[in-house]
């Protein structure tokens, strides 16, 4: 049976490590899926209007990304996703390479683990590399983040031709404690007036 490897060699903390990859956040027009990485995104932006989270909507972060860099093409945006989250639709990454957005870059945070679930370990967690299979589906720029020394090569890539894939991968610990809104109304709503409101 294989062996768990859940990314304790690495010694980056995702609290630390997703803030360095984005850098200035405001560039972005993030879309943030499930609770981990919708705190990630509420640790950078407190709960900013330029990002969309979602809610109960596993498996749908990078479509819904990719959907809104097809309808903004002058906006940068940012799928912020999880490695279960990408687990769950794995044809999300040929379906964005085969009619490509140059302006979606696809940032997975990788914890090996379904951490919202229970922290089982994930299919990352037993060896499988979504670094690889975004570029068998297709994309021309990816990279892992997995130290320090790794950091600025993913963060000039999210800022990079699109649409790219950057693996970060990191320890098993907890999100960040960031608290914002998760009603699904509210949210659609201060999005859609910050997508109007910008010139």
């Amino acid at each position: 049976m294989a062996q768990a490897n859940l990314n304790r060699e690495w010694p980056l903390r995702r609290r630390d490590a997703v803030p360095k990859l984005v850098g200035r956040h405001e560039d972005f027009l993030i879309v943030a899926a499930l609770a981990g990485t919708v705190r990630d995104c509420w640790s950078m932006t407190n709960d900013g209007s330029h990002a969309f989270a979602m809610s109960g909507a596993m498996g749908a972060g990078a479509m819904v990304a990719y959907g809104l860099a097809m309808q903004q093409p002058d906006r940068r945006v940012l799928g912020l996703v999880g490695d279960a989250d990408l687990l769950m639709n794995l044809g999300a990454l040929a379906t964005i390479a085969a009619t490509p957005a140059a302006n979606l870059s696809i940032l997975c945070v990788d914890n090996g683990m379904f951490a919202e679930t229970g922290n089982q370990v994930s299919h990352t967690g037993l060896g499988a590399d979504l670094e690889a299979i975004a570029r068998g589906a297709g994309f021309a720029y990816t990279c892992t983040v997995k130290t320090e020394g790794d950091i600025t090569k993913g963060a000039g890539m999210l800022r990079g031709p699109g649409p790219n894939f950057v693996l970060l991968k990191v320890g098993p610990e907890d999100a960040p404690d960031a608290q914002g809104s998760l009603d699904a109304v509210f949210c659609r709503q201060r999005f859609r007036t910050a997508l109007l409101g910008h010139p």
